[in-house]
């Protein structure tokens, strides 16, 4: 009975011991760094870098964000004013049918300046202080950045602005 009752008091001691030497660190999660803008006009890589800002600035939106990106020109008339049009509409009446607090709004483009314009239009019948609680990120040119926050500031949403650099 001595010998079990050792036995048992050693396991305890030790088995602790044991445990700690095979418990391996929780590793470490390393942030990756923000992606640069694309310096040309390849979607690919706008579409990446687009995904990437949209990512830094979830906290706090408990939805999945509305992207509105406007591709490139691509020397196509018809196309180019197609695709314009369509993002306009689609942008213009999503705000017009109203975003509940916890949502995100992100604009980008490499055309920023056509990007701010579809911005422009769309908040330009928005009631005032009716989005408050909603996230707008704008991606584009510094040039572009006032002229946005003008046009969303009276709907009251929180308005971020990411220079493309």
């Amino acid at each position: 009975m001595k010998t079990t009752t050792r036995l048992m008091l050693t396991a305890c001691l030790v088995l602790p011991l044991l445990a700690a030497c095979k418990k391996e660190e929780a590793p470490v999660a390393q942030v990756a760094a923000p992606l640069a803008a694309p310096t040309t006009a390849d979607d690919a890589a706008w579409r990446t870098y687009v995904s990437d800002v949209v990512t830094r600035n979830m906290a706090g939106i408990s939805n999945q964000p509305y992207v509105y990106y406007l591709p490139a020109a691509t020397g196509d008339e018809a196309t180019d004013t197609g695709n314009y049009e369509r993002l306009q509409d689609k942008a213009r009446t999503d705000v017009a049918r109203g975003i509940v607090r916890g949502n995100m709004l992100a604009y980008a483009s490499s055309d920023s300046a056509k990007m701010a314009d579809i911005v422009v239009t769309a908040f330009a019948d928005v009631p005032e202080s009716t989005m408050q609680g909603v996230r707008v990120v704008f991606i584009g040119d510094a040039a572009d950045q006032a002229r946005v926050a003008e046009a969303v500031a009276p709907a009251g949403v929180e308005y971020v602005f990411v220079e493309a650099k």
